[in-house]
């Protein structure tokens, strides 16, 4: 099996990129990795004649008082997680690479950045949107894969993709999940036992209201209501945000007509997840 090409500098970067022939599908990642995140290297793969990953743990997209400093960290075991998945190279930048001294450029999706995600964490996809569009613009790649967990951050990045004329298609992949339902995430490794038993409550509430949609509910406060109820019966969720929003302007819904995100960010102890789902 060949060694990861694993390279740092913008440079090397660029020296790498220029040896690929044919379409370059770019799977960027905050590193420690999952199955999520391996789902969609996989979906590049598949698509894509090479692949580019690049792990960065992005200092500007966290707010004060947040997890950056916490945020878990494994290159070596991330490298070895790749190593099977027939990646081309693996980027590594620093944050002196990503903001050099004296940064002050910044990339701002304005109104779709605003609800559920941005209200609650106020410059968060500023962050996101700057770090992207410097990716994009580094790996010069044909297609990006995002995850569906992070609903609203892909409609951003669309967004941001489409504003900023990035010839780049992106392709947004399902929600890989635990058995019981729990959304893959880096951050459940900040859960104890009984944390991790509790955290499933999102996928339920989830359920409960596309059961309702199911059976013919197109209230938006119907559902959101039941999504409260059901997390109101789990004592260790804190809900953040409980959302029925148009699922491409983001803003919250009366009635469901056309297709609905649902979603919703809770607090388990310590720990803040979110999940989604999308109503067709």
């Amino acid at each position: 099996m060949p060694k990861l090409n694993v390279v740092i500098g913008l440079d090397e970067l660029r020296r790498a990129r220029r040896r690929l022939d044919g379409e370059v599908g770019f799977v960027p990642t905050m590193g420690y990795l999952h199955e999520g995140h391996l789902s969609l290297v996989r979906r590049a793969r598949e698509e894509c004649r090479h692949i580019i990953v690049s792990i960065f743990v992005n200092p500007a997209q966290f707010g004060p008082g947040e997890d950056l400093s916490k945020y878990p960290r494994d290159v070596e075991r991330d490298l070895t997680l790749l190593e099977p998945l027939s990646v081309d190279v693996v980027w590594t930048p620093t944050a002196g690479i990503m903001y050099p001294e004296g940064h002050q450029t910044w990339v701002d999706v304005a109104e779709l950045a605003k609800p559920l995600e941005g209200a609650a964490r106020p410059g968060h996809f500023r962050g996101v949107t700057t770090v992207v569009a410097k990716l994009f613009n580094a790996v010069q790649p044909d297609r990006a894969y995002f995850g569906q967990k992070d609903a609203q951050q892909a409609v951003v990045i669309r967004r941001m993709t489409l504003d900023l004329n990035f010839p780049i298609e992106v392709v947004v992949c399902p929600t890989v999940r635990e058995e019981d339902g729990l959304a893959m995430s880096s951050r459940n490794k900040y859960l104890d036992g009984e944390e991790r038993k509790a955290a499933p409550v999102l996928y339920q509430a989830l359920s409960e209201a596309k059961a309702a949609f199911d059976k013919g509910e197109r209230s938006a406060e119907a559902l959101r209501q039941l999504m409260r109820e059901v997390l109101a019966a789990q004592p260790l969720a804190q809900v953040q945000y409980v959302s029925c929003a148009d699922q491409d302007t983001l803003d919250e819904l009366q009635t469901v007509k056309g297709k609905a995100l649902l979603s919703m960010a809770v607090f388990i102890g310590k720990t803040r997840l979110i999940d989604n789902f999308l109503l067709e």
